[in-house]
């Protein structure tokens, strides 16, 4: 029962800290392309490939508030989406959720435990967003953003879901360009 009650006190903070683990977010834009010859943009195809977990894929709201945190970003860079005419950029997302195992080893002689150390385990679930901006002309990509981090929780709560996806939005565009 000891071991049980220590093996306990190590996980459950380790598992507390998972869930609040930060978001890591990059971009990526393409050496030597010049985002003031854009102007417009649309959604490419959506591709049929599934994230992983059936309560995202089901989720009809993920794919609006995605759409609409990514228009809102692309407005505030003076872009504007093309109802007509042939757009200068096409937009594509892909999402992905994971469970994830990571055992945490213990180091005994830097004071990390006592007696009967013993290493935990967890499980979560990780999720990756990548936003990627082609160039419509040329079908090339030409800026690449990608957001991942800790899941659990969201998808089953849609307004703490909504405020991911702003933020993740959000901080993925924030080095885009803006169209002059």
């Amino acid at each position: 029962m000891r071991r049980f009650t220590r093996l306990a006190l190590v996980a459950l903070p380790a598992l507390a800290l998972a869930g609040c683990a930060t978001m890591n977010v990059s971009s990526y834009v393409v050496r030597g392309v010049d985002f003031t010859q854009y102007r417009t943009y649309a959604w490419g195809p959506t591709e049929a490939r599934p994230t992983g977990d059936p309560r995202l894929d089901s989720n009809p709201f993920f794919k609006d508030r995605l759409e609409g945190a990514v228009e809102r970003q692309l407005t505030t860079k003076r872009f504007e989406k093309s109802t007509s005419t042939t757009p200068d950029l096409l937009i594509h997302y892909h999402a992905h959720v994971t469970q994830r195992f990571e055992v945490n080893t213990v180091d005994r002689n830097r004071g990390y435990c006592s007696d009967d150390c013993e290493p935990t385990a967890g499980e979560y679930d990780e999720g990756t967003l990548v936003l990627d901006i082609v160039d419509a002309r040329t079908n090339k990509v030409v800026w690449r953003g990608s957001a991942r981090g800790v899941v659990n929780g969201l998808i089953d709560n849609q307004n703490l879901m909504e405020q991911k996806i702003d933020e993740a939005v959000r901080r993925m565009l924030e080095p885009l360009p803006r169209h002059l």
